[in-house]
């Protein structure tokens, strides 16, 4: 059976403020630590009222002290807000601190607003346009240190200098991410759950054109599908609606807590609602645990992930760690876990 990961938010809900949605993901992580998931990460996002955490390094370091067999790491780091020696010096801490279990994926995108990016970075510098190809190129020259003799930052050590980077993934949504990845040698995650691109054709395109690297010597590829399993068809469907009530309002820039089944069900949607709904529901995988392998397996099989990370975004917390639960029996994770 293919592993499974989790890719985790920190949702917040109409019932679950963001501290306690923090709290929710330390205990979540514990929860699938037990039952054989490979993985656990963390994304960066800002100024979202809908997700609790904006730094993923210090939830990393917190869910990995509490846990005792999953890799911990970012879904990922949004490198374009950060200086890069400031990922490398904390990345390299994680590591150092939890050896072997740390990951660091790395995205393009801000993962906010222009006005709360600008915030982000108007006290760092003032490049314009897309710099990620540098600051990737900057973070992988804090590892090997070869600045060349006379660089203002050839006798700057990211610290600790015993410990290398984690290994490095970086994460998208389209042609070019995965074209990116294969380019420079390392693993790549695609996000079906949100992209507009054909995920076949990213992790195709991603192992044909796959460069040999100090990072990697084959291709690794990470699929992150969205899921809501229960033990029932039709209780699935229930949980599902507050992802649709949501996913209908953020398509319009509402970008709010996720909201109750109950409200959910009593919102009075219009036909073109119920249509962008259900065009929304080809990222979304739902049902009993029969169910959604059956409709998650002509994914897996034409696109050929290493790994399938899941994010399961429910308004009740038990019925989230219920749904990975129910995966976990499924994919045979809880067996290998014993």
């Amino acid at each position: 059976m293919i592993p499974l990961s989790v890719l985790d938010l920190s949702v917040v809900t109409t019932g679950t403020k963001p501290a306690a949605a923090l709290r929710n993901s330390i205990d979540l992580a514990r929860h699938v630590d037990g039952l054989g998931y490979v993985r656990y990460w963390l994304a960066e996002h800002h100024n979202l009222a809908s997700v609790a955490s904006p730094a993923p390094d210090v939830m990393i370091g917190q869910i990995a002290a509490v846990t005792k067999h999953i890799r911990v790491g970012s879904g990922g780091v949004m490198l374009p807000n950060h200086a890069p020696l400031v990922v490398a010096e904390r990345f390299k801490m994680l590591e150092a601190l939890f050896p072997g279990r740390i990951d660091l994926g790395l995205g393009r995108a801000p993962g906010t607003d222009g006005a709360t990016a600008y915030a982000l970075r108007s006290r760092l510098d003032r490049r314009e346009g897309d710099d990620f190809l540098e600051r990737l190129h900057e973070l992988i020259l804090w590892q090997t240190r070869e600045f060349p003799s006379g660089h203002p930052y050839h006798n700057v050590v990211a610290m600790p200098d015993d410990t290398p980077l984690p290994p490095i993934w970086l994460l998208g949504s389209s042609d070019y991410s995965s074209e990116l990845a294969a380019q420079v040698g390392m693993g790549f995650a695609f996000a079906h759950h949100f992209a507009s691109h054909d995920a076949v054709d990213a992790m195709v395109r991603y192992r044909n054109r796959f460069q040999p690297s100090a990072w990697s010597t084959s291709p690794r590829a990470i699929l992150a599908v969205a899921v809501i399993a229960a033990d029932t068809d039709d209780e699935a469907e229930k949980l599902a609606a507050s992802f649709d009530l949501n996913r209908l309002r953020r398509d319009r820039g509402q970008y709010l807590p996720l909201p109750s089944v109950e409200e959910a069900l009593a919102y009075p949607y219009t036909d073109s609602e119920r249509t962008s709904i259900l065009r929304n529901r080809s990222r979304l995988f739902v049902g009993s645990p029969a169910t959604v392998q059956k409709t998650l397996q002509p994914l897996i099989d034409a696109s050929r992930p290493d790994e399938l990370m899941v994010i399961t975004a429910v308004y009740d917390h038990e019925a989230r760690k219920r749904s990975y639960s129910l995966l976990a029996e499924a994919f045979g994770l809880a067996k290998q876990a014993a």
